[in-house]
């Protein structure tokens, strides 16, 4: 019999894996699972996590059958629509996605499970809410051993949100390179020393760090009391920790300020709402989302919004309205997710994740070709890189957003006219809408892609 390959993100647990026919995703239980994988069944643990919500339903199959050496059963999960992964995410994403994790190895314990990995790549989103993906990480529970990945959650989780709660940096981004975690040698220099005052910082990380230079630790010896202590430890400490972000940046009060008031938005919410009437796709991908207004108007009129936006402080905004319909995303354009892993193949580019059949690119194309000096026909080749139609805003030079780009350095953008514009999107779409925005300069397209 021909063994299908494993997906390229599902090749580390010799549990079992992710694998794809005929285009329906399936996941292979291996024969050396088996005892596991029944006590999940038979100790209620499946029926609980499913009631509440927080794990993947799935059906069991006879086939397809992807490898009939280590086959025990075909299951075939409930899909989530959208994965992103936790370099995407804001704040309050990981935060609730770790506070998940801890939930749910709690649940397991109370039915004679745990979870034998806790990486954030475990956890997605569905419903405005995270959801855990991989039926396979549990297994039997021994109450004498210490928690096995408990070093993995350190480095998944606590510790980037350690970064971010008290050095106020980006670290989240910091897991797109250190796709094994931030470790404890890293993040602890980094503290600043009122942090290292903290029981939590000192427990968790700086001891830590202490038993990795030293090579070993003492041997504890673990109970099922003192590991439900451990666990509601950690849910304390993740608890406490709030957002670095400042309360104002360039982009989180982007439209009270000038003409992009109330009147902008509601006039250029107007004009959408009447394009999108006609509108029968299933996905939009708004770029450019900010915090999501425009992505909730898109979110009537489709089955999913991807909202992205580089500004962590408006996607996190964007995420606390825990929309259900409504994925944000953490994504800089000029530096978009690429695809990376072992082979470049385990994590997906966007791209490749997303098949939208419409996307927004409302109030950016300025930011792009001025700010970041992106030439247009750049910029229409980008768009033109993802499936579907485009809706985009042309912002001219007399806009008072393009003059505060251009007041502090020298215009050399020749080339920033509404004609090269348009003549650098035909290349790839045609122009069958357009409206200008009342009150202002500013133009909307609707736009086919070729």
């Amino acid at each position: 019999m021909t063994k299908l390959p494993a997906h390229p993100a599902s090749f580390r647990d010799n549990s079992g894996f992710v694998f794809a026919e005929n285009g329906t995703l399936y996941r292979q239980v291996n024969n050396n699972y088996k005892s596991h994988y029944e006590l999940l069944l038979q100790s209620g643990l499946y029926e609980k996590l499913i009631e509440e919500k927080v794990l993947v339903a799935h059906e069991e199959v006879s086939t397809p059958i992807a490898d009939a050496d280590m086959h025990y059963k075909t299951l075939r999960p409930e899909l989530v629509p959208f994965i992103s992964y936790p370099y995407e995410w804001s704040f309050d994403q990981l935060k609730d996605a770790a506070l998940l994790t801890l939930s749910i190895n709690k649940t397991a314990i109370e039915h004679g499970m745990i979870l034998k990995d806790a990486t954030a790549y475990n956890v997605s989103f569905k419903k405005g809410r995270p959801i855990f993906i991989d039926t396979l990480s549990f297994e039997t529970y021994n109450p004498e051993l210490p928690w096995i990945a408990y070093r993995q959650f350190c480095q998944h989780f606590l510790y980037p949100l350690f970064l971010e709660h008290y050095c106020k940096i980006p670290a989240i981004q910091l897991l797109s390179v250190h796709l094994e975690g931030i470790t404890a040698a890293f993040a602890a220099p980094l503290m600043p020393w009122k942090a290292k005052w903290n029981l939590g910082v000192r427990l968790h990380l700086l001891l830590q760090q202490s038993v990795s230079a030293n090579g070993k630790g003492r041997t504890i010896q673990f109970s099922k009391q003192k590991m439900l202590q451990l666990l509601s430890h950690l849910e304390s400490v993740v608890r406490s920790l709030k957002a670095g972000y400042p309360e104002q940046t360039t982009w989180n009060n982007y439209y009270e300020e000038t003409i992009l008031g109330k009147d902008y938005l509601h006039a250029k919410a107007a004009i959408m709402k009447n394009w999108l009437s006609s509108f029968s796709g299933k996905t939009i991908v708004d770029f450019g989302a900010n915090d999501g207004y425009f992505s909730q108007l898109a979110a009537s009129y489709c089955e999913e919004v991807i909202a992205a936006d580089f500004d962590a402080s408006c996607i996190n905004r964007a995420y606390l309205q825990h929309q259900p319909n409504i994925y944000p995303i953490v994504l800089d354009l000029t530096n978009p997710s690429p695809a990376i892993g072992f082979n470049n193949e385990e994590r997906s580019k966007l791209s490749d994740r997303v098949k939208p059949q419409l996307s927004f690119a409302l109030a950016l194309v300025h930011h792009l070709a001025i700010a970041k000096n992106i030439p247009l026909a750049s910029i229409a080749s980008f768009f033109h890189s993802f499936e579907g139609d485009l809706i985009i805003e042309w912002v001219p030079k007399s806009d008072e957003k393009v003059k505060q780009l251009l007041s502090n350095r020298e215009d050399i953008f020749d080339l920033y006219t509404q004609d090269q514009f348009e003549l650098q999107f035909a290349n790839y779409y045609t122009f069958e809408k357009s409206a200008i925005v009342p009150g202002t300069d500013r133009i909307l397209y609707s736009l086919k892609r070729k």
